[in-house]
């Protein structure tokens, strides 16, 4: 016990200190975990350290990831996308896996069952570190971000079969077309079980201790579910992962989707960051430094076949831009090839030297992928330079304008507002659909973030008569703030403020007039009721 309670301490600690020093420079807490787990193993790997530990902990974790994206896949979901999820995802997996199965096997002459593994691993993208970063800088809601995040989910739901095919692989007494029949047969079994009987189980179990109104009641029902989901699963013949992901399916349907999946958010993160920890452990960094020619070479092939293929479908029905910025944002290795290369490692159906080299082309995708995403823009600008990016617009030809900042409700009442007025304004905001309903509207609207040197270029803030700031988010009008005034000292911030405690968080700065949302709304109101109260004594 003291071996494994040193070993989570020193693998938090670690990791901790070296995210805050990543994050600097915008690279994904995913990458800190890898390296921390080889600093352990190579640095730290003295009397009381137990790597062997954290990989009981990191399969939980993954357990928990598949839950989670269980939890986003309700069946009217997957009806509702079938289009861009089935048809774009099955595409992109099937030929993806095709073409590198093809160089696996033709060029490099790997046998069928290895060159079968790569195939299926290196189909797969980053989950993990996309959809993170789509979340973040709201491109979800942009079309390259939709149609990557349905991608993202058919690789998600592909990895159970893939993950079952591995473990049927075992056997050696079945064909290839055998263990496929009994994978399918096998699969449909256990997903009639889970949605029949399983499903009035756990609905039963989450509705009493609901009822019961102990939070710990709850949360110790929902562990339950999952550890008890995975192991009926692998006594099956499963894997731990398919469980979860059926009861995330199953939950997703109910009341309590929303609060199940807040509720294990956290502990989902520390698992998961325990399995990278085990990934970064698996790292030969000697067998690297040796071989690192041939593992370039091998990363830039896999990114380019993937970015092909993904460019080729999306360019379908989509315009070049998505189809460049889809591109861009999957053609990467996800952290799913880890637990594919561990499962064919452990039953002996790839070489402890082939795993590692497999691997290590995983982890250098991945740790190049935060630094793609999010230049993203510049990247595909290469290619194609959309009208609404504002990082490379030609500057405007303004002065004395109002910048508006943001374009949701308060952003859209302002611009009414000015343009009866007949002043002149420009709206910058970092969410897509905002900036084409302003254009639609008539308006002169760009995509961009108003923090970037570029974009205040651009816009002439220098020249502005006023920046109204409307975000809601502190961190980001602290940002924002702080760009704005280092790019013109004297420049006329009106900013909205939710609380005085907001306020007195950017005192320090120097802004010309805080707005505060209530207290003017309850003036309007007040000067409303004295109204009525003067016409009522008339």
């Amino acid at each position: 016990m003291e071996s494994i309670l040193f070993t989570l301490f020193l693998s938090i600690s670690i990791a901790t200190i070296l995210n805050i020093i990543l994050k600097k420079f915008g690279i994904s807490h995913i990458i800190g975990y890898i390296i921390t787990g080889t600093m352990i193993s190579y640095g730290f790997n003295f009397n009381g350290v137990d790597i062997s530990s954290l990989e009981l902990i990191a399969e939980f974790g993954i357990v928990f990831l598949m839950f989670t994206i269980g939890l986003e896949m309700s069946l009217d979901k997957i009806k509702k996308m079938k289009e861009i999820l089935l048809l774009n995802g099955f595409l992109q997996v099937s030929v993806s896996a095709v073409l590198i199965y093809l160089v696996a096997f033709f060029v490099f002459g790997l046998s069928v069952e290895v060159s079968l593994i790569v195939s299926l691993a290196f189909s797969l993208s980053s989950t993990a570190i996309v959809l993170t970063y789509l979340k973040q800088s709201k491109d979800i809601h942009t079309p390259y971000g939709e149609k990557s995040t349905a991608i993202l989910i058919f690789q998600d739901l592909a990895v159970i079969p893939i993950l079952l095919l591995i473990t049927f692989l075992t056997n050696d007494t079945l064909s290839i077309g055998e263990v496929l029949a009994k994978t399918f047969v096998s699969a449909l079994a256990i997903i009639f079980f889970m949605f029949t009987i399983g499903k009035k189980l756990i609905s039963w179990l989450l509705k009493f201790a609901s009822e019961s109104r102990i939070e710990e009641l709850f949360l110790g029902s929902v562990l339950s579910i999952v550890i008890g989901t995975s192991l009926l699963a692998h006594e099956m013949g499963f894997t731990y992962s398919l469980g979860a992901f059926i009861a995330g399916m199953i939950i997703s349907d109910t009341n309590y989707s929303v609060k199940v999946e807040s509720d294990i958010s956290s502990y989902k993160d520390l698992l998961l960051g325990a399995f990278f920890f085990s990934v970064g452990t698996k790292i030969d960094a000697l067998y690297f430094l040796h071989n690192v020619h041939i593992i370039l070479a091998i990363f830039i092939l896999v990114m380019l076949i993937k970015a092909l293929v993904i460019y080729i479908i999306i360019r379908r029905k989509s315009d070049k831009s998505t189809a460049v910025k889809s591109a861009l944002a999957l053609c990467q290795v996800g952290e799913f090839s880890f637990a594919i290369f561990a499962l064919a490692a452990s039953n002996n159906l790839l070489s402890h030297e082939t795993a590692s080299f497999l691997i290590l082309v995983s982890v250098l995708s991945m740790i190049l992928t935060p630094f793609i995403i999010n230049n993203i823009y510049k990247i595909a600008s290469y290619f194609v330079v959309e009208f609404y990016e504002s990082d490379k617009i030609t500057p405007i030809k303004a002065k004395n304008h109002v910048v508006i900042c943001g374009f949701s409700i308060l952003g859209r009442v302002i611009a009414r507002d000015l343009n009866d007025r007949k002043i002149p304004f420009v709206i910058i905001s970092d969410d897509l659909r905002h900036v084409l309903l302003a254009r639609k509207q008539g308006y002169m609207s760009y995509f961009g973030h108003l923090d970037k040197l570029p974009v205040l270029e651009s816009l002439k803030v220098d020249e502005a008569s006023s920046v109204i700031i409307t975000v809601s988010d502190t961190h980001i009008k602290r940002l924002i703030c702080e760009a704005v005034l280092k790019f013109h000292l004297k420049a006329n911030i009106l900013l909205k403020i939710e609380s005085l405690d907001e306020k007195a968080q950017l005192k320090d700065l120097n802004i010309k007039k805080f707005v505060h949302a209530h207290f003017e709304v309850g003036r309007l109101l007040v000067e409303e009721a004295l109204v009525n109260l003067k016409l009522e004594h008339k």
